[in-house]
């Protein structure tokens, strides 16, 4: 999930790393425990000399475990290998289970940041933040950043100290 240490360039330091915030994990644990439940009542309700009845809790089994696999571990799965690292020189965003795909906008291309907050999400504590880069991409979303606000400012203040640091020569 994180930026290793020994990809980190010299003189480059992680300010911050983290997930998505836990608010995604919501509906798939939901759906865990209704699906695990609805598994639970219909093998229960089953009955023991109905002809079929060993076919029947297979078949209960099997689509319990399939829903659990849609529903519930491949977006706990998503959430565990989507990654943000902040360092001193670039914001990297890392995502994908099997297949990894890592976007990275060096600070010094960094152009605005702004952060969006609806009433709930500031109750949790967390929001979206849009970051604006002389890039291809251009504009990049970011939804559901816990901390939005000390990122929002740890992000600012690294675009004030690199452009800084350029108009002073360093």
């Amino acid at each position: 999930m994180t930026l290793p240490d020994h990809h980190l360039t010299q003189g480059e330091r992680r300010v911050r790393s983290f997930h998505p915030h836990w608010k995604r994990l919501i509906v798939p644990f939901i759906a865990l425990f209704l699906i695990a439940a609805a598994s639970g009542a219909a093998l229960y309700f089953i009955p023991g000399d109905f002809a079929y009845a060993s076919y029947a809790r297979i078949a209960v089994v099997v689509i319990g475990l399939v829903l659990l696999t849609i529903w519930s571990f491949v977006p706990y799965l998503q959430w565990k290998n989507t990654g943000y690292v902040l360092t001193t020189h670039r914001f990297t965003i890392s995502t994908g289970v099997l297949n990894k795909s890592t976007d990275e906008i060096p600070i010094t291309k960094v152009n605005t940041v702004s952060s969006d907050q609806t009433l709930a999400e500031r109750l949790l504590g967390c929001g979206t933040l849009t970051v604006e880069s002389a890039g291809d991409r251009g504009e990049i979303v970011l939804r559901d950043i816990p901390r939005i606000q000390d990122v929002r400012t740890d992000l600012f203040r690294l675009v004030e100290d690199a452009s800084d640091g350029e108009a002073d020569g360093r």
